[in-house]
């Protein structure tokens, strides 16, 4: 079980909450969150994330669709994210757990 901030994930179940309430994420979002949860901390980079995230046709632009979109499910003010950090030039970070 993952836990950062409001956000809650189970990865035996595949289920994810934000503040007690289970978030319904679509397939793709839910891979590039659960690559993020594996590697929370670190940076990943986006072409890492495109390589692993199983999109049919990866692009920067379909990555940064998913990120927004889990953003706007997860984040407490997706303008001002505090779990999903840019890296510029770089790609993303998954805040590190609660400890």
């Amino acid at each position: 079980m993952f836990h950062a901030g409001d956000l809650s994930v189970d990865l035996v179940r595949r289920i994810v909450t934000v503040r007690g309430s289970e978030v319904k994420l679509s397939p793709r979002e839910y891979e590039v969150l659960r690559l993020m949860v594996a590697h929370a901390g670190k940076v990943l980079t986006t072409v890492s994330c495109l390589g692993k995230c199983g999109a049919a046709t990866p692009t920067y632009n379909i990555l940064r669709i998913y990120i927004r979109a889990l953003r706007q499910k997860i984040e407490a003010d997706p303008e001002r994210p505090t779990l999903i950090l840019t890296e510029t030039g770089v790609g993303y970070r998954l805040r590190e757990p609660d400890q």
